[in-house]
This record gives C-alpha cells, structure tokens and sequence, in this order.
C-alpha cells in the first residue's frame, strides 16, 4: 500500500535513492565549492560517471555552475562546479513558543547556500493560536517584498512551532503548563492557497537541529538530539529528521492531567514535568530571593525587580561568582542531565546539542550536565557522546525551517 498524506522532506528514510543521492551531492557542493567532479566521487564514494552524470543534469537546471580551473600536474585541468546560489530562495519562520514570555517571531529569507538575505523579528504577541497564524502569513508577505528576494524564485516556506502537532489534522497544541491552544486552521494549507508554494510544518526543536545539522555541524554526524532547553527535542536518526507518526516526536514531558490527580502524582513523576523554557530557574531564584531571604546579586543585575528577572540575569550573576546563580544552574543542569540521560541511553546520538538560551551559561551549565549523564546513562553511549551548546543561536529554529526547504529542492533536482 503507497504510504499517502506523508511530508518526505522530513523523512529521511521514505527517499528514493534517486532522491538521496540528489541530497548527498547538492550537500556536499554546498558546504565545499567551488570543487571537482573528482573530489566529489571520492568523499560521496559514488562512481565518477555518476557523479558527473548527476552534476550534468545540475548544470542544465542552472541549479550548479561551472566556474574556474583546479591547477594540475598534467594534462586537462579539472573543471570546478559550485552551487547556483541565487537559483532560489527559502522562507523559514519561528513562530516562537507559546510557553515562554517574551517570545519572539522570527522570519528569514535565504539562499540556496543557506545564507541570510533578509530577516524580521518580531515580539510575539499573547493571542490565539489563530492570530499567531494569521499573523505568519503577513510576516511571510513582508518577507518575499524585501529588498533584493525576487518572490518568484521562492521554493518554499518551513514553519517551526512550540507545541503538539498533528500533521494529519495540522493542529498546534500547546502543551506548557500554561494552558492549552489548540488551532484547528492547516497553517500549511493557507500558506500553499495563498502563495502558491511548498509549505512545511514542524515542531521548533525539530527545525533547530536541523539547522544545526546543516549549519553547524560536520557533514557526515548523523545521530543528532536537540534540546530546546526543557520544552521539547528534535531529533535526527542517520542523517534524517525524525517526527514520528503524527509530527509530535521530541516531547520529553508527560501530559497534563486536568484533574487533582496532577498533585498526587506529582512528586512521583517529578522528572517527567516540564521545567518550562527557562528551567524552572527564574520561578525558583525569585523564591529562595523573596520568601527565604538568600543573598544575591541577580536584583541589581535585573534593576532590583525581580519581576523582570530573565535567565540572562542569572547567567550573568553565575559568572561574576553569584554563589546562589552558580548552584541554580547546577540543580537545572542535574535535572536536565537525568532526562538526557535517558534519551542517550535510547537513542545512543553522537552529539546532544543544548539550545534554548541556557547554553550562554557555557561551562556553569555544561559541565555538571555532562557530569550527570555520564552519572546516569550507560557507559557505552555515554562514552561516545558529546554534548556541545548550539551555535545557531535564537535564529537556529528559522535557519532550520528554511534548511528544510532548501533540502526540498536538493532531493527533487
């Protein structure tokens, strides 16, 4: 029976061979042309007439140009053949995650290299899961009249999006402990109506680690997990985006029982509730501050309201020596640690990428991380793993959401 209603962009294991090829050629001329039909045959270990059968085909499409000489010993010189950069263009949002305060909306435009052409940032507003949607949409109008896109030549848009998603139903729901905003429009379906172009929906975590895959990472990693802080992983399995039946995989949180049973089994499961995007760290410093008193110098940092506090204040305190920052981080990054654990235990990834903001803490944070999971996961994945902070920043979720797309466009050259 032919598997229907499936987005394979985002399911490496459902591509042809035609199409991973299309993929592990195009990668490979992005990340280092310009470069010969040689060099690719021998790091791809595909036969050179392939290749150049493949980068044949490239050429005519203008998808690859051919451009310079590679110096010889003898004989014909080599030609080298780089990516067409401006054959087109990828749209990536974020729409930022609705359990965060603050949050912010990002939208990027960017070349087939991946190279930022123009981008907006914006606060999200505290609305609807239908406003925000709503709102996307503008935001991606605004984006294609932007100095210097040329909207024709726009191959798609990726959209990544704290929350459950059901690409089945195209649903978000939000599953922070701060309520539940469930969106019963297809985002994608608007956005393919209205702009006539390629859409694709996935969950935040999941676009930031592609981004860092494609971005960040060396080429031939292909066990990765992202964590976007406490609030969600993405995960890629041999190279490929792992999202599970419905689009939800990464939810490293239980649901919430909407009765008292939450408070009875609380204390039981402590280590599957959620800690929020902040990790529970600023909940926690306004607490020991206000109520038990403890000496700080997050207040001054933060202008002595400790309504306003942000993580940042906490990291900043940690580095000038704040003893009660620098054990914040420490609980944080054991209780962190103890659900990594279990996803390297699981997963046995090569790399686990800690995103979210808390990362900026660098070895504060980290260090008593790693010190956890070697604590609790097994010796041999826990030997082979590294655990490195993301390097993409706030823009990795949009980045990733646009990687998606210019992926599209390898595999269907």
């Amino acid at each position: 029976m032919p598997i229907t209603n499936r987005n394979r962009a985002l399911e490496g294991s459902l591509l042809s061979d035609h199409e991973k090829k299309n993929f592990s050629i195009l990668e490979f001329i992005r990340r280092n042309g310009p470069i010969t039909r040689a060099d690719i045959s021998k790091i791809t270990d595909l036969n050179i007439v392939t290749v150049s059968n493949y980068v044949n085909t490239y050429i005519n499409e203008k998808l690859v140009i051919e451009g310079g000489m590679e110096a010889s010993s003898g004989g014909r010189k080599p030609t080298l053949v780089k990516l067409n950069e401006e054959h087109g263009y990828a749209i990536g949002l974020d729409l930022g995650h609705t359990g965060s305060e603050g949050a912010t909306m990002i939208g990027v435009v960017t070349d087939l290299s991946g190279k930022i052409i123009s981008k907006i940032d914006k606060l999200r507003a505290k609305d609807s899961m239908d406003r925000i949607i709503d709102q996307s949409l503008d935001m991606i109008e605004e984006l294609m009249g932007k100095k210097g896109v040329i909207k024709e030549k726009v191959r798609g848009v990726g959209i990544g999006i704290g929350g459950v998603i059901d690409k089945g139903l195209g649903t978000v729901r939000d599953s922070s402990k701060n309520g539940i905003r469930t969106s019963y429009v297809s985002i994608k379906g608007m956005i393919e109506e209205r702009f006539e172009i390629p859409s694709f929906l996935g969950n935040d975590a999941t676009f930031a680690a592609f981004g860092e895959k494609m971005h960040a990472l060396p080429m031939d990693v292909e066990d990765v997990i992202y964590m976007y802080s406490d609030v969600g992983s993405g995960i890629i399995i041999k190279g490929g985006i792992y999202c599970g039946a419905s689009g939800s995989a990464g939810e490293i949180r239980i649901n919430y029982p909407r009765n008292g049973d939450y408070l009875k089994m609380s204390k039981n499961l402590s280590l599957l509730l959620p800690m929020g995007l902040d990790l529970g760290l600023i909940s926690r410093a306004q607490k020991l501050i206000k109520e038990e008193g403890i000496e700080s110098t997050i207040p001054q940092i933060c202008g002595n309201d400790l309504d306003k506090m942000a993580v940042n204040h906490i990291i900043d305190a940690a580095k000038a020596g704040d003893t009660l920052a620098i054990e914040l981080l420490e609980d944080a990054a054991v209780n962190l640690g103890v659900r990594i654990a279990y996803l390297v235990n699981l997963f046995n990834p090569e790399i686990v990428i800690i995103g979210g903001g808390v990362e900026k803490a660098g070895s504060l944070f980290l260090e008593p991380l790693r010190r956890t999971v070697r604590k609790w996961a097994f010796e041999e994945p826990a030997n082979i793993v590294k655990i490195i902070p993301a390097q993409l920043g706030k823009d990795a979720v949009a980045l990733g959401a646009a990687s998606i797309v210019i992926r599209e466009v390898f595999i269907k050259a």
